[in-house]
């Protein structure tokens, strides 16, 4: 635990000083001085933990949407790894609650190691376009990686008009100021914001240091990590779900959900924060979908807009982590499957199988890759475990998926109290 405390708070100091970017920047403050006596760590501390308080009462609240009737934690709750804790493929938002979004909520968990967005990543800093390998785009939050901050992320519910719904920042920072001013104002004291905004501003940076509280959103207290600490054993049918997530020629689930440790002292995240398209059915139940010519196309909008005219990285979505993915009831950006063992057939059978996934055409041909327009088919990827022909085997079989997905369950945060006890 020292090292989440270290690093808690080096990253808080940051945090404290650094409010939200754009809009919302401060202009010019500066609330302290890192060499004035009274600018000590337990000062920062102290500060850092009144707004962690704030930020965990904050994500609760539904007094802070226009509805008032819905929270960050209606789409993110605690008990289901902050995922949705419905099986609807989308959820319900807006002024009245009665506007469909249009992506499934993805977790809130594992986000800290997240690298900020960028459209060509290279996997060590000696790497260089001169002589390492470009992984493509890579980084940021959300499922089209257009945030790379807790505090910008926090801002997108907020507003949206298919969540949270606030107006304008103005209407926005009079709720926060009605609910919270003399609580944020009392807890920062001269670090509060100025300028335009300012309940607005403080409330953000509490709800990022919230969500960087290990405990909630990062305990690495899943079973896998008591097997990786020694502490626990993986059964057989466990330890044969490792080997085919590993397995290039199998599973390959770890080519992009790392399950080794990047480095000394630290656990796999079970993402490398790429970005890919994975030619999902169309999820007929969203209603934005009704509109045959709508196509949601990831990395290059309709929510993202900086890339649109890039086509290269149309369908493209982030790959998320796979902690506490048993706790997910819909799956994939857009929610098309709703169980965890569907969910990874689905990568073994979209291409030898496609027409257990995919509809037909009124012809009776099989209308594959249905929510990604023709032009877009370049970008799916075709990596193990799909690839094949209709008719081929399936790169796993029936039971090979159920021990995949019995590896899985072993990734639900919980089997740990403490690191040195063992199982609770």
């Amino acid at each position: 635990m020292a090292r989440f405390r270290t690093a808690q708070v080096a990253g808080a100091l940051a945090a404290v000083l650094t409010f939200a970017p754009g809009a919302f920047a401060l202009e010019g403050q500066n609330p302290g001085d890192a060499d004035d006596p009274t600018f000590s760590r337990a000062t920062i501390y102290r500060q850092v933990e009144k707004l962690r308080v704030l930020g965990r009462r904050m994500f609760r609240d539904p007094a802070l949407s226009a509805s008032g009737k819905m929270s960050c934690a209606s789409c993110h709750d605690p008990s289901r790894g902050f995922s949705p804790a419905n099986a609807a493929s989308v959820q319900l938002g807006g002024v009245d609650l009665d506007r469909p979004g249009l992506r499934a909520p993805p977790s809130l968990c594992y986000k800290q190691g997240a690298p900020p967005f960028s459209r060509h990543f290279y996997e060590s800093e000696e790497e260089s376009p001169g002589g390492g390998v470009d992984a493509g785009p890579t980084g940021g939050l959300t499922w089209d990686g257009r945030v790379d901050a807790a505090s910008q992320q926090a801002l997108i519910p907020l507003f949206s008009p298919f969540e949270m719904a606030n107006k304008n920042a103005s209407a926005l920072n009079a709720l926060i100021e009605a609910n919270y001013g003399a609580t944020l104002r009392k807890a920062l004291t001269d670090w509060m914001p100025q300028g335009p905004h300012p309940a607005l501003q403080a409330a953000v940076k509490a709800l990022q240091i919230y969500q960087e509280t290990p405990q909630e959103f990062f305990a690495y207290s899943s079973k896998y990590d008591a097997y990786l600490g020694g502490a626990a054993a993986l059964s057989d049918q466990e330890k044969r779900g490792l080997d085919l997530f590993n397995d290039e020629k199998k599973g390959n689930c770890a080519s992009c959900h790392i399950s080794l440790a990047p480095k000394t002292a630290t656990r796999p995240r079970f993402t490398d924060d790429g970005l890919v398209a994975l030619g999902l059915p169309r999820n007929r139940e969203i209603a934005a979908n009704a509109d045959p010519a709508f196509y949601d196309l990831g990395l290059c909008g309709p929510e993202r807009t900086d890339l649109k005219d890039h086509p290269e990285y149309c369908g493209l979505f982030k790959a998320p982590t796979l902690r506490n993915v048993a706790l997910r009831k819909a799956f994939f950006h857009n929610g098309v499957i709703h169980d965890l063992r569907g969910a990874v057939a689905f990568y073994v059978e979209r291409d030898v199988k496609p027409e257990k996934w995919y509809p037909r055409r009124a012809d009776g041909s099989i209308d594959k890759f249905d929510d990604l327009p023709p032009q877009y088919w370049d970008n799916v990827n075709m990596e193990p475990p799909f690839g094949g022909k209709p008719g081929d085997a399936p790169a796993l079989n029936d039971a090979e998926i159920d021990d995949v997905v019995a590896f899985l369950e072993t990734l639900t945060d919980g089997y740990i109290s403490n690191p040195r006890i063992g199982r609770r």
